[in-house]
């Protein structure tokens, strides 16, 4: 079976951020998960915590390197956006401490 947006997904999961060491996923990194080619070539749209995240290259890196590990992915492109900006959801802030 090839692989989906779910084993994109978990395979996401397993990438955590190394300042809030919350996973990029629950983080809301991720912004946009597109399958293309029958499903060999992803794109993905993500953006950090903030535009200067000094762990923003290694995130770019992982998020390439786990899609492209996962079974039939030829492909993984990461484009990182600022827009919108990333903004902790209510549940995020809870579980941060921040509310």
């Amino acid at each position: 079976m090839p692989t989906d947006r779910e084993d994109i997904v978990e395979a996401l999961r397993t990438i955590i951020d190394p300042e809030l060491y919350i996973d990029i996923w629950t983080l809301g990194l991720i912004y946009e998960i597109t399958l293309k080619e029958e499903h060999t070539e992803v794109d993905v749209k993500m953006t950090f915590t903030s535009p200067a995240c000094p762990a923003g290259p290694q995130l770019v890196d992982q998020v390439r390197q786990k899609i492209e590990a996962l079974d039939g992915i030829e492909q993984a492109r990461v484009q990182v956006v600022f827009d919108p900006p990333w903004e902790p959801s209510e549940d995020l802030k809870a579980m941060m401490g921040l509310l």
